[in-house]
């Protein structure tokens, strides 16, 4: 039989989404084929020192979105940066405490979403699950990825960017440009933390300085009036996209609190309720975006389907969710691809692209 890979599952870390981390995480390892694969737990505090869980993984109050957290931080770990070493050593005593075959970061948002991870997987030369650099950073800026969709000809929400360092738009202006209704968004972050729905100037003032305390960065949106649709895509070359679902917020957007902290927050149908051409169009959009910003192995393209049938796409999520109300594992299941199956095919992809990366010429 052959051995099997050790499989670095890199979970928590320093973003604001450090708890829905952990949730996550605890899906991917219950997925992880035992008969192929055997898991390595890395979990990262909110610190970012890292810690081997050598055993089974061990998190506090492990079903609370709000006050889940790491359990065992033990033993302090690295990974070795030396291409070919592929090893996880002791911070404390410089011993060597496993091989790595494969690195599987369940980290979302900054430090883990934006090409860091990736980044030390490139210069480790391990192979590692997702997106690689430039399709991670420019999936996380939300003003990059509309700037590369808009010019491929992908619709986007209208948007401006207003920097820290700079003067402070005027709300007149904005709203005369965008509309009565306006969305504010850190420009790094994910699962909607930082983002407020604005109608009035004094929200707005209150909106920018709290968007600010988490992004130097800042976008302003129009407000797209039309059914939230996610679609999960797969592949390298030649990406598939699954069947659409649908999110159906109770309040005004899909909050951070719709999602992780009330289970009525929102109803998920998936797959959605769409006719063929709908599945279609939505799909087709969904890969586009992913070629279109140098994505690999996995993401979630949210977007808009207006009553026209107009499709504006809203983000792309290059480490999506895999809670077990997630959007991104849940489409695949409906779509005909278990959990576990889809995890293999994950990992199967990263060493794919590793594959061919290493083939590459190096020299001239």
């Amino acid at each position: 039989m052959d051995k099997k890979l050790k499989i670095a599952i890199l979970f928590g870390g320093r973003s604001t989404e450090h708890e829905i981390s952990l949730l996550s995480a605890q899906n991917v390892i219950k997925s992880l084929d035992p008969s192929k694969y055997e898991a390595v737990l890395i979990g990262i505090d909110k610190s970012g020192k890292w810690y081997f869980n050598d055993d089974s993984l061990k998190l506090l109050n492990d079903t609370d979105a709000k006050t889940i957290a790491l359990g065992n931080t033990s033993q302090p770990v690295l990974i070795s940066q030396n291409a070919g070493e592929k090893t996880l050593i002791s911070s404390q005593t410089g011993q060597s405490l496993a091989k790595i075959d494969v690195i599987f970061p369940v980290l979302h948002g900054s430090f883990g979403e934006d090409g860091s991870v990736q980044g030390l997987a490139r210069l480790a030369n391990i192979p590692c699950v997702g997106c690689d650099v430039l399709g991670s950073a420019v999936g996380m800026d939300k003003d990059i990825m509309k700037r590369i969709l808009r010019d491929a000809g992908i619709p986007v929400a209208k948007w401006m960017t207003q920097r820290k360092s700079a003067e402070r738009l005027k709300y007149s202006e904005l709203t005369a440009k965008l509309g009565n209704e306006i969305f504010i968004k850190p420009a790094n972050l994910g699962s909607s933390v930082g983002v407020s729905h604005v109608k009035n100037q004094k929200a707005y003032d209150e909106a920018l300085s709290y968007a600010l305390e988490f992004d130097p960065k800042v976008i302003i949106e129009e407000q797209i009036i039309g059914r939230e649709i996610e679609c999960a895509v797969l592949g390298n070359h030649n990406p598939q996209a699954s069947l659409p679902g649908e999110v159906i917020p109770r309040d005004q957007f899909y909050s951070f609190e719709n999602k992780y902290l009330d289970e009525k927050g929102a109803i998920l149908k998936t797959p959605a309720e769409l006719d063929e051409n709908q599945i279609r169009d939505v799909q087709k959009v969904a890969i586009d975006c992913f070629t279109v910003l140098e994505c690999r192995g996995m993401a979630r393209v949210d977007v808009f389907l207006q009553e026209d049938g107009r499709i504006v796409v809203n983000e792309i999520n290059t480490i999506p969710g895999f809670t077990n109300i997630s959007m991104y594992p849940k489409l695949w299941e409906v779509s005909g691809l278990d959990q576990t199956s889809l995890i293999s095919r994950l990992i199967d992809l990263a060493i794919e692209h590793h594959t061919e990366q290493n083939a590459l010429r190096l020299k001239a």
